[in-house]
């Protein structure tokens, strides 16, 4: 019986000759003669017994069947293209750039980012500011760590740290406005908000049955920001009431900065460490168990 896997040599000339668009041009890329390029083509052809290219004036077009067959295959090379990579920045000891927003970064990792280094050196971990909110669409990064709800990006592999909570929080005087017992009193003060976070305060008001156009009356005199971190910043200055992860003000709540009077509800998101096809998954697990361990000792 026929081997149902071809030779590696042969896929792989296919590829290069589907990607590029002729034979002369594989060949060229895998320092091979043109000749050795098309033997290989034709085993394909009988190892399949169809033709996987199609002669259109002096160049070739791939057939029906060598459409399929590129589909599989790009992706794969791509794979593995992206791991021989990451392999080799690991070996010659590049660094391994994370990537948060930038409220997660200020607020929560920077101030453990000596431990992280002292406890990873041999990862030499390198933050930025995500560019975008989905994890994947940011190129040249080893690992990305940000909230996201499911369904979980199709490619790379995500790693569950913790689900995330909110909470209302206010500075120690404003709160001490506010009935425990009763959320609907928060109403009282100036609510403070994100517009990229537009979900979380009608989500907080569900979860403590409040009237949801009490809530949008209050927002509509409440005070907008662009990025979370002025927003937390605005709430210790005791502008108002902010809705915000308890993860990034749990430092606050433990120093009295800010009081979360009515606790903290669960949300569908997660706080997740995204490792995109072809990172090394070492050293994304390696971050992963101290992140978790970070997360533990933050939320104990």
């Amino acid at each position: 019986m026929q081997n149902s896997l071809p030779p590696l040599s042969a896929l792989r000339a296919f590829e290069a000759t589907a990607r590029l668009g002729s034979v002369t041009a594989a060949a060229n890329e895998l320092a091979v003669t043109h000749g050795a390029v098309s033997r290989q083509l034709k085993s394909l052809d009988e190892h399949f017994d169809t033709p996987l290219f199609i002669k259109a004036g002096r160049g070739l077009v791939l057939s029906r069947h060598g459409e399929t067959l590129q589909r599989g295959l790009g992706e794969a090379f791509e794979r593995l293209r992206n791991s021989c990579a990451a392999l080799k920045r690991e070996v010659e000891g590049a660094p391994f750039t994370l990537a948060c927003p930038g409220s997660l970064l200020a607020r929560w990792l920077i101030p453990r980012l000596d431990r992280l280094h002292q406890a990873l050196p041999e990862l030499n971990v390198q933050v930025v500011v995500s560019d975008s909110e989905q994890p994947g669409k940011q190129a040249g990064i080893s690992a990305t760590l940000a909230f996201i709800e499911p369904p979980w990006p199709e490619e790379g592999e995500v790693i569950e740290l913790m689900v995330e909570e909110i909470c209302a929080v206010a500075s120690a005087d404003l709160a001490a406005g506010f009935d425990p017992e009763r959320p609907d009193t928060l109403f009282n003060g100036a609510l403070l908000y994100t517009a990229s976070r537009p979900q979380a305060w009608p989500a907080w008001a569900r979860a403590q049955g409040l009237c949801e156009t009490q809530l949008e009356k209050a927002l509509a005199r409440g005070q907008g920001f662009d990025h979370l971190y002025y927003l937390m910043e605005a709430a210790v200055a005791g502008l108002g009431v902010a809705i915000a992860p308890r993860l990034l003000v749990e430092d606050d709540l433990k120093s009295g900065r800010l009081v979360a009077p009515w606790g903290s509800i669960q949300t569908p998101a997660r706080l997740c460490l995204w490792l995109p096809s072809g990172a090394s998954p070492h050293a994304g697990k390696r971050l992963a168990e101290w992140l978790g361990q970070a997360l533990n000792e933050a939320v104990r």
